[in-house]
Order: structure tokens, then C-alpha cells, then sequence
């Protein structure tokens, strides 16, 4: 077994993927572990696919995880799951948003955007937790709590303590935040820990 763990965060721009990795690296980080990250931004600013790998282990030597060898991938998009499940490793997890961005090139004829894709991922990985973070979001006190909502919904199936995060983001989310963010992220966790059993 791999002593490095793999996370793949995938989402369209402007959903924050980019902060999302760079939250989770700091938490590995501060839990001690070597962490390595690599980013594809794409067409970012125009709503094309972002994608981030993410690796913390004892020593990491490559920040791109191989292929199908994803401890994690947290898709920020419903479509992006699927598009990425492959990725995940045999006993691993996706954690997808359940929101939909159609984009313009599925209303032509050689493309369409998948009728199901979240029904469509769960035929292919054992465990998928879907879970709605917009609406989560918002209960908590925002809709822009999307990225800290999924965080925790992953933490579940990451080695950081709890704590680690609670002190990352009381760190890094904007001031005044702070317990709108925490609650967001405990109640990601609190759903997806829901869904696995």
C-alpha cells in the first residue's frame, strides 16, 4: 500500500478548485507531511475545466498522481465526476457536487451534457458520495462556502485531524468568516460521513 495519499480536485472556473487545493495542502503541510501539487487551469476564466493534484505523503517525489491511483477525487461539477471517475483507485472515493454547468458546446449536436452523471459515476466507483454543497452552503450562511463544505466532506477519507483544518481555515478564509466557514465545513463533514454508512 502507498504510503502517499492522491487527491484530484476537478471543477470549472470560478468554482474554486484552485483554493480548495491549496487549502488542502496547507493542512498537509501543517500535519507534517511532504506535499506536492500540480494545477491545470485551462480556459479558467471562460468556465473551462480546472483541475489539481494534490499529494502528501512521508516523501513525495512527483506532483502527478498516476493514472486510476486517486485516494480521492472531489469534483466541483456533477459532470466533471464522471468525466473524471476513472481516476479513482479500486477503494477509493468520489465526492461530487451534485450542480450542473452546461456548457455552450453541449446544446450542439456532436456534444450533449450527460443525462445522469452522478448515477452514471456510481456504476463505475463503489463509493460516491453526491452531495448538493450549494445548498449546504447556503444553510451554513453562504453559497460562496462551496469549497470549504466539500473539504469537509473529503476530510473524511483524508489522514488530518479534524483540528488540522479547523486551524487552517480559522487562518486563511477572510476575516469575519471564520465560523461560518467552520460550520460549513463540519457540516460537509457531517454529510458525508451520513452517506458512507
Amino acid at each position: 500500500m502507498s504510503s502517499t495519499t492522491n487527491i484530484l480536485i476537478v471543477g470549472v472556473g470560478g468554482q474554486g478548485v484552485i483554493l480548495a487545493s491549496e487549502l488542502l495542502s496547507e493542512a498537509a503541510m501543517s500535519a507534517g507531511y511532504d506535499v506536492k501539487k500540480s494545477e491545470v487551469h485551462g480556459m479558467a476564466q471562460r468556465g473551462g475545466v480546472v483541475s489539481s493534484h494534490v499529494r502528501f505523503g512521508p516523501k513525495v517525489h512527483s506532483p502527478l498522481i498516476p493514472d486510476g491511483a486517486a485516494d480521492v477525487v472531489l469534483a466541483f461539477e456533477a459532470a466533471e465526476g464522471l468525466r473524471w471517475v476513472d481516476q479513482v483507485k479500486p477503494d477509493g472515493a468520489l465526492v461530487v457536487n451534485t450542480q450542473e454547468i452546461v456548457p455552450p458546446i453541449a446544446f450542439t449536436k456532436e456534444h450533449r451534457y450527460p443525462d445522469d452523471p452522478v448515477g452514471q459515476a456510481r456504476q463505475v466507483v463503489e463509493k460516491v458520495v453526491a452531495i448538493d454543497a450549494h445548498a449546504v452552503a447556503s444553510e451554513a450562511g453562504s453559497s460562496k462556502m462551496v469549497n470549504t463544505v466539500l473539504l469537509g466532506a473529503i476530510s473524511n477519507y483524508l489522514p488530518l485531524e479534524e483540528a488540522t483544518w479547523e486551524a487552517i481555515l480559522r487562518k486563511k478564509v477572510p476575516r469575519g468568516t471564520e465560523e461560518a466557514n467552520l460550520t460549513a465545513f463540519r457540516r460537509g463533514r457531517q454529510f458525508a460521513l451520513a452517506e458512507a454508512t
